[in-house]
């Protein structure tokens, strides 16, 4: 199989320098909400640019990766979301520590405390001194439980052959055992890799592993029921 690397995939604990107080509910970096606020729904945490480690955070976000305020402070955030592009995501913050960007929006995945996948809506912000340089970076994280329906979904024949090829199965193999034609197999890869702007097998299952299609822990790897139709 396949397996998936991500940029600082697995958080690593960093000595904690003196973190600000926790952000409240007011944006302090201007995130066009009405009024300065963060919009319902949305919790948010700072970072220190370059670095990109999680210097203060509200309760409710690092409740969304299983952690209190102050377990989650010396975090990465790059592997704490995760994102089907993940270079994107990586040059998008770069952007924002460099002065390049002032705001972006991205979606992204994260694991909770149990280890499941959850899809949200990440916004960074970049906070600026009046001389133009970065100080800090906000990030704004909206979780979107209903986003799963939205998300990508396979019919339960495009979900079998998914799992053949992060099982490592050969097109031979798959027509085989699916009763298809090599022909039919190669199309329905083709389809997802269109689907998932994947240039290859390796990298549809990547993509397919970003995106929470498959259940955590399970070999042979498994799509999870709600990504079936």
């Amino acid at each position: 199989m396949a397996t998936t690397s991500f940029p600082d995939a697995s958080p690593r604990k960093k000595k904690r320098a003196a973190a600000p107080a926790a952000p409240t509910r007011r944006d302090p970096a201007g995130s066009g909400a009405p009024g300065g606020f963060a919009p319902a729904g949305v919790c948010t945490a700072h970072a220190s640019p370059g670095s990109l480690v999680v210097t203060a955070a509200e309760p409710e976000f690092a409740r969304q990766f299983g952690m209190s305020a102050d377990e989650i402070c010396g975090y990465g955030l790059l592997g704490l979301l995760r994102s089907p592009v993940p270079a994107r995501l990586r040059e998008q913050f770069a952007a924002l520590s460099s002065g390049r960007l002032r705001r972006f929006e991205e979606r992204v995945t994260g694991r909770d405390g149990t280890g499941r996948s959850f899809p949200a809506a990440v916004t960074g912000v970049a906070v600026r001194k009046a001389s133009g340089e970065t100080v800090g970076i906000v990030v704004l994280l909206r979780r979107s439980e209903d986003a799963v329906p939205g998300g990508p979904v396979l019919s339960a024949l495009d979900a079998q052959v998914l799992e053949g090829v992060a099982s490592g199965e050969s097109t031979v193999q798959l027509a085989s055992r699916l009763y298809l034609s090599r022909q039919g197999i190669e199309y329905r890869v083709g389809q997802m890799l269109r689907r998932f702007d994947a240039p290859n097998r390796p990298a549809l299952v990547a993509r397919a592993h970003a995106l929470g299609m498959f259940t955590a822990g399970q070999w042979p790897p498994r799509v999870l029921p709600e990504r079936v139709r």
